[in-house]
């Protein structure tokens, strides 16, 4: 038995039912999944666009290379706005209200692509996506955060990664059948009309009606979630001790020059850092446009949808692994393997030979990132601040990703005029292996810990850590 399934049941002698834990799991990262479609709809709506060969409402929509750099990278600039827009409204109308809210400038982004009539409207549509993504970026993690236990919470943490991936995939799958530009939007709306459904049934986050005052729902909230035999006194007064410390102590400028938070937080930036830079959204936003430079043997929409599959495989094997294998482990493996394939798809554009390299190295690539640098700086954010600046630091963390995100899909063509496509590969792959350094010198492991043993091995005091103080006081 894990560490943190001990944690659990020495708390209250039982383990907490998870059957209801997954479901609502499930209807959140539906947004996740919804995320995962615009971030895999610029690779084939590329395409479409750029040889202007798919039957369009309107046949003007014929995007430059520059404008289609702009069309996938745009989203990253709504998503960077995304971070503390639901920051904000997470706090004002709770998280299950900012799920089923970001749903409406959803389906009007999607409509907005649907029917552009010029370049000026398909910005539009692609920037109000990216900004449901961050909202969802940022809400999602949080919710499952907040309801999950200890013992799952690692996994359902991963799941978000996973969907994510089966979006990308599904987005690739559509874009595969060729079909017409206004069916193949409509086609990506549905994640989001069924998103809005499933969250509709929900339970809102206990910590999240805690802070308002709404005791009793939140005592019948946190008992939905861990079953009806289940005693949840000790985690509840658990949670309300930790927000009574969080509310009486907000977060302030000076709050991150304390070691135990600087430390995480600079380690939480770095993670996302590496995660971009690994030009893994450059890749994927770019794939069909890869393949066809690379004059695959296969068509450009079966050799992304063959990655696409691999990276779903890999995701989900990562949320298997991570309350198994350990955050640190699968970073290491992750950043190495990536590095080494990324040399691999540079030294094919380099000799361009053999034909099957450029497919076998994305898909190591997209396995390996799968694996690791996919799920956990995101599972992390939620693992590494203490309560009182978890808000603050999340929210800068997950703007900062996206910042990162824009530089690497806008910069990507960029690159590969002034260091040729090998030499732009190369490049990513130098940076993860500073990664690879960084995990085993500096990432620590946090599997097994609860959040409060977490803020703890930083140095930071935590409502357990202040009363084992207080008892060793007065044992004196």
């Amino acid at each position: 038995m894990m560490g943190e399934d001990n944690m659990t049941l020495s708390l209250v002698g039982q383990r907490p039912d998870r059957t209801k834990q997954f479901i609502a799991g499930i209807s959140a990262t539906m947004g996740a999944l919804a995320m995962g479609v615009v971030l895999g709809f610029s690779s084939p709506a590329g395409t479409m666009l750029t040889s202007n060969t798919t039957d369009l409402a309107n046949t003007s929509l014929h995007l430059t290379t520059d404008q289609n750099t702009w069309f996938s990278s745009s989203m990253n600039l709504g998503a960077l706005a995304g971070g503390p827009v639901g920051g904000y409204f997470i706090n004002l109308i709770g998280r299950k209200g900012t799920m089923l809210a970001s749903t409406i400038p959803f389906a009007v982004a999607w409509i907005l692509i649907a029917f552009a009539q010029n370049f000026a409207m398909l910005m539009a549509g692609r920037v109000l996506t990216g900004l449901c993504a961050g909202i969802t970026s940022l809400v999602v993690p949080t919710y499952i955060g907040e309801f999950a236990s200890p013992d799952v919470r690692g996994m359902l943490g991963s799941g978000f990664q996973l969907m994510v991936t089966i979006g990308v995939l599904y987005a690739y799958g559509v874009g595969a059948a060729k079909i017409q530009w206004i069916l193949f939007t409509f086609i990506c709306l549905l994640p989001v009309i069924v998103y809005f459904v499933l969250i509709l049934f929900v339970k809102e986050s206990p910590m999240y009606l805690l802070s308002k005052g709404k005791e009793e729902k939140a005592a019948k909230a946190l008992q939905y979630f861990r079953g009806e035999s289940y005693s949840i006194q000790t985690e509840l007064d658990m949670m309300r001790e930790s927000l009574r410390e969080s509310q009486q102590k907000k977060a302030s400028i000076t709050d991150f020059k304390k070691p135990y938070v600087f430390k995480p937080f600079l380690i939480s930036l770095c993670l996302m850092f590496f995660q971009q830079f690994s030009g893994v959204n450059a890749i994927l936003f770019n794939l069909n446009a890869i393949f066809q430079a690379a004059g695959s043997t296969l068509s450009n929409d079966v050799s992304s949808v063959i990655v696409g599959l691999v990276q779903v495989a890999a995701t989900f094997l990562a949320t298997i692994l991570v309350d198994k294998a350990g955050r640190k482990i699968l970073l290491t493996v992750s950043s190495s393997i990536m590095a080494l394939s990324l040399v691999a798809l540079g030294e094919y554009f380099y000799l361009s030979q053999p034909k099957w390299l450029p497919l076998v190295s994305l898909m190591a690539f997209i396995s390996a990132f799968s694996i690791g640098y996919g799920p956990i700086p995101w599972l992390m954010m939620g693992e590494l601040f203490s309560p009182d600046v978890k808000g603050a630091a999340a929210g800068f963390a997950t703007m900062f990703n996206w910042t990162m995100s824009f530089v690497t899909t806008s910069i990507f063509v960029s690159l590969q005029a002034a260091l040729h496509t090998y030499g732009t590969y190369w490049m990513f792959s130098a940076i993860c292996i500073v990664n690879l350094i960084f995990c085993v010198t500096v990432v620590p492991e946090t599997k097994g810990k609860t959040l409060d043993e977490i803020t703890a091995m930083f140095g930071g005091l935590t409502p357990s850590s202040i009363n084992k103080r207080n008892n060793d006081s007065s044992d004196c």
